[in-house]
């Protein structure tokens, strides 16, 4: 298989009061971190809070130029108000990456946890672990947003390897979960 050229990647752990970012550079096979941090948008009404992760997302993609981005998907628990903030917060942060015409892509908890971790039902301590190991980060304890932020990224970037490998070998699957804004 013929390596890919490395492109630049930016994870989004989204949430209405933390909304974790990174990231990495991917060839498909090996990654290597750029940034990563967390998005508090304080108290106050949920618009603000939107606001501030629009904003703020704006800014890291003008920082650090991604040419894709991947969100974690709405997971809807038992709290549906807590599913709605967490399909706004979203909203936000995907709206700050069609403005900049990156096309998004989008992967549920467990996709990301059994495409970093072997288990669809690893706990945050594992994802922390193996996102800490696999780029070479070394602090005592990363954040848990900013790790899923940056395993969000990392399994964008490996199956952006999966699908070039089953391009070359003639699979013309399209990508799931990409934006585009029509003019």
């Amino acid at each position: 298989m013929a390596d890919q050229k490395p492109i630049r990647i930016l994870g989004i752990d989204p949430g209405s009061v933390t909304t974790g970012v990174g990231v990495i550079e991917s060839d498909g096979k090996n990654s290597s971190l750029i940034f990563y941090g967390v998005i508090k948008t304080g108290g106050g009404d949920i618009p603000d809070r939107l606001k501030v992760i629009l904003s703020d997302v704006t800014e890291v993609i003008t920082q650090w130029q991604p040419h894709e981005v991947a969100i974690e998907d709405v997971f809807v628990g038992n709290n549906a108000m807590s599913a709605l903030k967490l399909g706004q917060a979203r909203g936000a942060a995907i709206c700050a990456a069609v403005q900049a015409d990156l096309p998004v892509s989008e992967y549920s908890p467990t996709q990301v946890k059994q495409n970093i971790v072997g288990t669809g039902a690893a706990t945050k301590e594992q994802m922390q672990h193996m996102v800490k190991s696999l780029l070479g980060i070394n602090v005592d304890k990363l954040q848990a947003d900013a790790a899923d932020a940056l395993g969000i990224a990392l399994c964008h970037g490996h199956s952006r390897g999966l699908r070039g490998e089953m391009q070359l070998r003639g699979n013309s699957r399209k990508r799931v979960g990409r934006f585009r804004l029509k003019s």
